[in-house]
């Protein structure tokens, strides 16, 4: 299941530099405007204590974690939605994520320039948010002309209703509400879905401070955090310079060094869990002494289209999926003793699956 998380923000505010550590690649991060143009796609792994658990138990030849992409999309300016900056490239970038994360600076540095010549992380995020309001805006405006004839002259009853959806968008973009805020109905979200809207995705503010700073929050971070409250967003506070000197770390090391400043778990590691969560995302588990392995899926999925996951041929062919649960692992502590206890299960193809499930699937083609 191919997944996506875009990181985005003004220039210098500590995308690639953050991008560094969670991909341990070397991306260019310079200190001017621009310094990333085309976009660096990475392949994130989501931190999971029960693969180790799983591994101990199974002793696979192999273990694969589950994973997703996290995107460093070039800096953003005021006007990008008309170009300015290469924006309107940058911005395409964007659809094709889906949720984004706002890196937005919550420091003073005199050493690293900002595009807009002084500290406001709320400033900053409302010229990211208004040019994606001003980009989405402009796709709706352009659909609008082309079926308004149609709905109000020729009353096309399709066309009519498509039309009102429009204009709810468009009220709600001109008024300075970012879609995710606004209640649509199922019908609605599986029109606009076609429009791949950026402010219908799901996001998470960044608050990138300085190392001392990450045991209690300063003044710009309070105002991040008012801000997505107002609109039920999420915001993670983390210090990107940090984030790249533990990524080098060994696992007691990088413990030391969290203890050091105060913290119990890396900024990385909570942005991680928090995109898989805020994308609806869960994870189920298949083990064998060849292979332990997570798989993503989206809440709310039956078992049938998770064995689509692993192969198409799985979902044609599903016949049943024999289930237990990592829980009644640990707690039994072996594959048989579980199925002896009749934790083990068959569920049909309507079984909706639940996070931590292990499970056999059963096909034939």
């Amino acid at each position: 299941m191919s997944l996506k998380a875009g990181i985005v923000g003004l220039p210098n505010v500590g995308k690639s530099t953050l991008f560094n550590a969670i991909t341990k690649k070397n991306i260019l991060a310079a200190n001017y405007p621009f310094a990333t143009i085309e976009p660096n796609v990475g392949i994130v792994i989501v931190p999971d204590k029960r693969l180790d658990t799983l591994t101990e138990i199974y002793h696979p030849e192999r273990t694969i974690p589950t994973a997703y992409e996290f995107t460093d999309i070039a800096g953003l300016v005021k006007g990008a939605s008309t170009g300015e900056g290469l924006g309107n490239k940058f911005l395409s970038h964007i659809r094709e994520v889906d949720a984004i994360v706002e890196v937005v600076r919550c420091f003073d540095d005199s050493n690293i320039i900002h595009v807009e010549n002084g500290i406001d992380p709320i400033r900053d995020i409302e010229i990211i948010n208004l040019e994606l309001s001003l980009s989405d805006l402009e796709i709706i405006n352009s659909r609008i002309d082309k079926i308004k004839k149609k709905a109000e002259t020729n009353r096309d009853k399709e066309a009519m209703s498509e039309y009102e959806i429009l204009k709810k968008v468009k009220s709600s973009l001109e008024n300075g509400y970012a879609l995710r805020r606004i209640d649509f109905t199922k019908e609605e979200k599986n029109y606009l879905k076609s429009f791949n809207l950026l402010t219908a995705k799901p996001i998470i503010y960044l608050a990138n401070v300085l190392e001392d700073e990450l045991a209690s929050d300063n003044d710009y971070v309070k105002k991040v955090i008012e801000y997505a409250k107002n609109e039920n967003s999420r915001v993670i506070k983390i210090c990107a310079k940090m984030e790249s000197d533990l990524s080098d770390l060994s696992e007691n090391d990088k413990k030391e060094m969290l203890n050091a400043v105060g913290i119990e778990e890396s900024g990385l590691d909570m942005l991680i869990k928090e995109t898989y969560d805020l994308l609806g995302l869960e994870t189920y588990f298949t083990a064998g002494k060849d292979e332990v392995r997570a798989w993503t899926y989206k809440k709310g999925m039956n078992a049938k289209e998770c064995a689509g996951i692993i192969h198409s041929d799985f979902e044609k062919g599903f016949i049943k999926a024999e289930i237990m649960s990592y829980d009644d692992l640990v707690n039994y502590g072996s594959e048989l003793r579980v199925k002896e206890a009749g934790k083990t299960r068959l569920e049909g193809k309507d079984y909706l699956m639940q996070d931590g499930d292990i499970c056999y699937f059963r096909f034939n083609i």
